[in-house]
């Protein structure tokens, strides 16, 4: 199985308890997805995010619909969490999110590890550039909702 990584960061000029709250929020999910996922989530709320929570979620990903389940396997607020896909379109989807004090700001990291049914092809055409994409409109918004505001 091979296992890829992305990265990205971005710094924002907000405290990091502001900062890690709004992460910690599954509700913010939708604000910071991009709307061609049609992402939903399929849990009644308010979620109280802890080790060994499940977060159900519905979205289609090239107009195919796909349920995803996350597991939160570390949360240690407000310097770092992990969801790790259960269920979903991955062999393998861990995702960190690591909060760090800096500059009067925030800086934020995602490192994203990830492997595929059908590997070469259509991580090189498909998946990688929807990574990108997605992990983009994500910064995107984290600046209009932190830095515009």
């Amino acid at each position: 199985m091979r296992i890829h990584e992305f990265k990205s960061e971005i710094w924002l000029p907000r405290p990091l308890e502001e900062v890690f709250a709004f992460f910690a929020d599954p509700a913010n999910l939708d604000s910071i997805t991009p709307p061609w996922l049609n992402f939903q989530m399929v849990m009644p709320g308010p979620i109280e995010i802890g080790v060994g929570e499940l977060l159900n979620y519905r979205l289609r990903i090239r107009g195919f619909p796909v349920r995803w389940q996350s597991k939160i396997t570390a949360w240690e607020p407000p310097h770092r969490f992990v969801d790790e896909q259960i269920r979903g379109p991955y062999r393998l989807w861990i995702h960190e999110h690591n909060f760090e004090a800096r500059n009067g700001g925030t800086f934020v990291r995602d490192d994203v590890r990830y492997s595929l049914p059908f590997n070469l092809l259509l991580h090189k055409l498909v998946v990688r550039p929807d990574v990108e994409r997605i992990f983009a409109y994500r910064t995107e918004s984290l600046r209009r909702r932190f830095v515009e505001s």
